[in-house]
């Protein structure tokens, strides 16, 4: 128990230096956040998208609609394929440098431009063309998102039936918590403690009463079901007024997700298991490449995400009632996901099994690590991991309902993730097209563009030839947002090499890693011509956005020394 205190505490202990004395620097050298300065929920105050937020409101939010499946999904294949500690390191130092720092700077960045979203800032500090080219392929990445978690979704539904009832109770709860807050101005402390009481109930209602579909419904089947359900549900949820389900639905996942984290914390110290998973598996994957940098593209969300740039100045920066509460919001946010995916590491190490024990007597179809990841991928994988550990402590909660817990958890962030991303794709179509094409404007006709696009994707399995390069194209993302603020903080006259130096090693390091995918999918025994076509068009892309960031940056001094002059 000792060693699994110290390994727990120093991780959580590295954080919060990170968020004291890091971002503290942030603080004092950039942001310099200023409590009396109305921000754009304030001066832009819609009632709809831009609307004034409860700190810890907008804090789960944020959080929710960050981190998704994705600090689960990356350390979890970066483990398998080059061991636990390399995975953690890079989740721990890769948070307070790089993911924390390009999440807070956003937000900031956007808040001080209106709530304007990164690629529409781009525009202004690189150019029309880095601002076209980069709203284009955002948009394209965020289809693919939308397509991929509602099927993702759908088919946790099906597998799990225990999951239908909690699922779907959480939305009339979260629209009531809603109500009850902001139209009664209810106490949010008592509203939080029945609130979650009620989906707790709910998540032993569905445990009780599961919901499989069993043939066609409605003439669909029952994975087409689900999806049409949920992109239903992700239309609607996007243009509702954020107060009416986004803010009070987010904030209550965040308790889902807190409380079996730190359950599954108490067990590990309880417990004390044996890290089962190698630390080290050597420098080269077979299957994967090179630990640089494959390592980086694998962790992904753990570390550092670009998709967050886009909650960060798409809803987030929308919401924010004080610039003082930025850093608590973003910085501390991405801190929160990186101990989503430390957790994850030591629960899945420590809950399966790597080759099965001497003495026998453990089920490797349902806790081998590398069995429960070829049969289930990584959900079983979380899931059985997490189960394990959890029954272990506490024998009256079966296996069974213990991992549908954690897979409870992740379902819940990944509709979340769902509904946020389609508001998001939105809004960068109505910056990018509006002007032009005015019926963009009106936020139902694109919502709607956006569901049918999205929903030809995931029911054509289409999604499925694009996806094994989404890593890098994830990376790529926060590798050009690095840059746009790199090039803001020079017009503001700030320090730009907490921006600058990250975005220079995500370029590189994506370059990499798509230069290896590329080559791999060439010379496989059967070449994958369309992912290798991808890839090099990726790679074209960081060139581009490299040299359009070395071009803003050039004939321009840039400062590394804090100044006193202000945004």
């Amino acid at each position: 128990m000792l060693t699994w205190t110290i390994l727990i505490g120093a991780c959580l202990f590295f954080y919060f230096a990170g968020y004291r004395y890091y971002a503290g620097r942030l603080d004092r050298d950039v942001v310099r956040p200023d409590a009396g300065s109305h921000t754009p929920a304030v001066t832009e105050n819609d009632g709809v998208d831009y609307v004034p937020s409860k700190p810890m409101v907008l804090f789960g939010h944020n959080f929710a609609s960050i981190a998704g499946a994705g600090p689960v999904i990356g350390p979890i294949i970066a483990m398998h394929h080059f061991g636990w500690a390399l995975t953690l390191l890079w989740v721990l130092v890769g948070n307070v440098f790089i993911g924390a720092v390009h999440d807070y700077l956003t937000l900031m960045m956007s808040v001080r431009n209106r709530g304007r979203s990164v690629a529409d800032i781009a525009e202004s500090t690189m150019g029309s063309r880095a601002k076209s080219v980069f709203a284009l392929f955002l948009v394209l990445a965020m289809l693919l998102v939308i397509a991929v978690f509602g099927v993702v979704a759908a088919k946790t539904l099906i597998a799990q039936p225990e999951m239908v009832i909690p699922t779907f109770a959480i939305i009339p709860i979260s629209m009531i918590f809603g109500w009850f807050i902001y139209k009664k101005g209810g106490n949010l402390a008592g509203a939080s403690v029945v609130a979650v009481l009620a989906l707790v109930a709910s998540i032993y209602a569905g445990f009780k009463l599961p919901l499989p579909l069993e043939g066609a419904v409605l003439g669909l089947s029952p994975l087409m079901f689900w999806f049409v359900l949920l992109m239903i549900y992700a239309a609607v949820a996007s243009v509702l007024p954020v107060h009416v389900l986004l803010q009070p639905r987010d904030y209550l996942s965040t308790y889902v997700l807190f409380g079996s984290m730190s359950l599954g914390i108490v067990a590990l110290l309880w417990v004390a298991p044996g890290l089962n998973t190698p630390a080290y598996m050597g420098g080269f994957s077979q299957e994967q490449g090179p630990v640089w940098p494959m390592l980086f593209v694998l962790v992904a969300c753990g570390a550092v995400s670009g998709f967050h740039s886009l909650v960060a100045g798409g809803t987030v920066s929308k919401q924010l009632s004080s610039e003082s509460q930025g850093r608590l919001i973003s910085y501390g946010g991405m801190l929160t996901e990186g101990v989503v995916a430390v957790v994850t590491v030591l629960l899945v190490g420590g809950g399966l099994y790597w080759v099965a024990p001497a003495g026998g007597g453990i089920d490797m179809a349902q806790l081998g690590f590398r069995e429960t990841l070829k049969t289930g991928g990584w959900i079983h994988a979380f899931g059985h991991g997490y189960g394990n550990v959890v029954h272990q402590m506490l024998p009256v909660l079966e296996f069974t309902l213990a991992s549908m817990i954690a897979v409870l958890a992740l379902n819940t962030f990944v509709m979340t993730t769902l509904d946020t991303a389609v508001r998001i794709t939105r809004f960068i179509v109505q910056e990018s097209l509006g002007q032009r094409v005015p019926v963009f404007l009106n936020k139902y006709v694109t919502t709607a563009a956006v569901i049918a696009i999205a929903f030809v994707i995931g029911a054509s399995d289409g999604w499925q030839k694009i996806w094994p390069i989404f890593g890098a194209t994830n990376q790529l993302i926060a590798a050009v947002a690095l840059f746009v603020i790199a090039t803001y903080l020079i017009g503001v006259k700030r320090p730009t090499h907490y921006a600058l130096y990250p975005a220079v090693f995500m370029v590189i390091t994506t370059i990499g890693a798509l230069s290896w995918q590329a080559y791999r999918f060439f010379t496989a025994p059967e070449p994958h011509l369309f992912l290798g076509t991808a890839a090099l068009v990726l790679i074209g892309l960081a060139l581009f956005v490299g040299h359009e960031g070395l071009q803003a940056l050039k004939g321009r001094k840039i400062s590394t020394e804090p100044v006193t002059s202000e945004a």
